[in-house]
């Protein structure tokens, strides 16, 4: 089922002629949060879809973090290029033509980078708008997003593993890590300190050297996928798990970063049926908006900030034990503290 959002903003840029979708989820926990993404599709048809799915995750990301936000997420359609395109004069255009957008919704949605943005470009949409995360430390942000995530990727892998081994070193199993973008490298780099055996991908195959540098098997992205190993960590874009990538799942777990695993809630189910613990990309991946949120908008240090983002990991082992109790899905767990939050009457 198609989310229906708040509100949803598309606008051509004035001066970059790129089409820049903004959907505003919900903001019944207050403003919402989601990043920018720039980079190309197929349609506009398919970006909004893209924009739709991801802001609404961003509603239950934020509301199983336990923050006071609500979802959104911005979507630059490339028309016909790559975000690599757009440097120099033309990318000060198109970030000024997302700032305006984001500026022209009021404070009810906050943005920060996502594929195909930077800290650096969040530095330059804030000389338009206040309404930006993420820019750099010294121009008075919290920085790049991917080390809190990354730190609370592998908070959650310990949780897993924890989960479905106890007592078991990392050392004695395996990993399939499926991009090797930020996020992904940190993750494989503390995986390697940890002694762990890795499968590694990435669609660009310059990447292949982190693999050597951890000692992993380098493979397809398909392969990847299908690889027999404890784990499947996938960091790269979402849509990844489908009932006909499920049937050819030999992973006994998966956790990652990516946004969107899922191709459709009832995926989550076929994962359930075949015994492999999925853990929601919603609660793997909030490091990078708890860190944000906690010093950015309420001022807290850099030290009380990771220890927020550590707490994805007994958040993630609690979860997980009410659904092995319940013997229902990580999901519908989720799902159901989602709900209580947005449905808490207001104090």
């Amino acid at each position: 089922m198609t989310p229906t959002p708040e509100r949803v903003v598309v606008e051509r840029g004035p001066r970059s002629r790129q089409t820049i979708m903004v959907s505003v989820d919900s903001t019944r926990l207050g403003p919402a949060l989601g990043g920018c993404r720039v980079t190309p599709y197929p349609t506009w048809r398919d970006g909004l879809d893209d924009v739709l799915r991801l802001s609404a995750a961003m509603t239950r990301k934020a509301a199983l973090a336990g923050l006071d936000h609500g979802g959104g997420k911005t979507v630059v359609v490339l028309d016909g290029t790559t975000s690599a395109d757009w440097t120099g004069p033309a990318r000060a255009d198109l970030l000024d033509d997302i700032a305006d957008v984001v500026n022209g919704l009021g404070g009810t949605y906050v943005t920060g980078p996502d594929i195909g943005t930077s800290p650096d470009d969040m530095a330059r949409l804030h000389t338009r708008t206040p309404h930006v995360l993420c820019r750099p430390e010294t121009d008075g942000g919290s920085g790049d997003s991917a080390v809190p995530t990354a730190l609370g990727v592998t908070a959650a892998l310990e949780a897993v593993c924890g989960h479905r081994w106890p007592g078991t070193d990392l050392a004695t199993l395996t990993f399939s890590l499926i991009g090797l973008g930020h996020v992904g490298t940190l993750v494989g780099d503390w995986l390697a300190r940890r002694g762990a055996t890795l499968t590694a991908t990435d669609l660009d195959p310059r990447r292949r050297a982190l693999a050597a540098r951890w000692g992993a098997r380098w493979t397809t992205p398909a392969h990847a996928v299908r690889a027999d190993v404890d784990v499947l960590i996938p960091c790269a874009t979402g849509g990844i798990l489908t009932p006909a990538t499920v049937g050819e799942l030999r992973c006994r777990a998966i956790a990652g970063a990516a946004n969107n695993q899922l191709d459709h809630d009832s995926t989550a189910d076929l994962l359930h049926a075949r015994n492999i613990l999925w853990a929601p990309d919603t609660v793997v991946s909030a490091g990078g908006i708890i860190a944000a949120t906690a010093r950015e908008l309420h001022g807290r240090t850099a030290t009380e900030s990771h220890d927020r983002v550590k707490a994805i990991g007994p958040h993630l082992t609690a979860l997980l034990d009410d659904a092995a109790a319940r013997d229902t899905t990580p999901l519908r767990a989720a799902q159901a503290l989602v709900d209580a939050r947005l449905n808490r009457p207001a104090a």
